[in-house]
């Protein structure tokens, strides 16, 4: 199977036809079913829904947290644990990941947040109905649609947004890239999910001010398409002279920026790596081979005239 869809060319019967719809699956859509918007949304709901006294605003970035590294300990030897289409979008224009899993993977993302925050809103109904008196709104004090989607503070211009999560998706990559380098300080594989989630935590514990700090097309559209669905209605979308595309856009572009940073400043410079052990030995036995010898294998001197 060489390449994302090869195998429909190639499907001749029913068991090879579902055989390709299992690969697909496993490749594409197993990141939807990651924990990263299962714990946040729950977290952010128990907060809101309880006027803060079951948890506070570091409750919800500390969930967020555990579910980016429960999701890469799930998924990453499946789908390389991708979640987040700016992050994937990066590693499409590093050439890590075929461009022909950009779109199928994006999709799968933005789906799985879907359905992670519609899991959350069962949960959470009876809760989130008491909190609102049911009318589901997106602005006023018991508003409740920021239990799913970002919104912007009040004082935030659009461009200052558009700013905002640039710069917080361009740190994402900046720090992630540097992880498995070999010629830096590259860290233990099985402590990348860890670390991405400390990373998370920091840029979500002082990015989230301005606009709850999405740096996730994903996590940001498929709750909003929730909202949009459950009950909160179009104002999702038009509030805020129809803010909702920041979260989308600029997330990929910071991501791009981050990972020119990261190639421009840090990988460009890097020294080169040192050989391998084998050819260095090799190296020194050819050299002692090319000394003359002074000495028989018993051990007696020779005298060279």
């Amino acid at each position: 199977m060489e390449g994302f869809f090869s195998c429909s060319p190639e499907v001749k019967n029913v068991s090879l036809y579902f055989s390709c719809l299992l690969w697909v699956f496993s490749h594409s859509l197993c990141p939807l079913l990651s924990a990263v918007k299962l714990f946040g949304c729950s977290a952010a709901a128990q907060v809101k829904t309880s006027r803060e006294t079951k948890g506070q605003f570091l409750s919800v970035n500390m969930a967020f947290s555990v579910g980016v590294m429960s999701a890469m300990y799930l998924t990453k030897n499946i789908s390389g644990a991708h979640f987040n289409p700016a992050v994937t979008l990066s590693f499409c224009v590093l050439g890590q990941v075929p461009w022909g899993k950009l779109v199928p993977y994006c999709l799968s993302q933005v789906l799985g947040a879907y359905l992670a925050s519609g899991l959350v809103y069962m949960v959470y109904y009876d809760a989130i109905m008491e909190f609102s008196g049911g009318v589901l709104t997106v602005y006023g004090p018991n508003e409740t649609a920021s239990i799913f989607a970002t919104y912007p503070s009040e004082y935030m211009t659009l461009g200052r947004s558009f700013l905002d999560q640039v710069v917080g998706t361009g740190m994402l990559m900046l720090c992630i890239l540097c992880l498995e380098e070999k010629r830096n300080t590259p860290a233990p594989s099985e402590l990348i999910p860890a670390i991405v989630a400390v990373i998370v935590l920091g840029i979500s514990m002082s990015m989230s001010a301005n606009c709850g700090a999405a740096i996730n097309p994903a996590r940001d559209l498929g709750p909003r398409l929730l909202t949009l669905t459950a009950g909160w209605g179009t104002e999702v979308f038009t509030c805020y002279n129809y803010w909702f595309w920041v979260p989308l856009v600029a997330p990929l572009i910071g991501g791009v920026i981050g990972t020119f940073i990261y190639l421009f400043f840090i990988h460009w410079h890097l020294p080169d790596p040192d050989p391998p052990e084998s050819l260095s030995s090799l190296s020194t036995i050819s050299d002692k081979i090319k000394q003359p010898s002074t000495m028989w294998d018993n051990g007696v001197e020779l005298k060279l005239n």
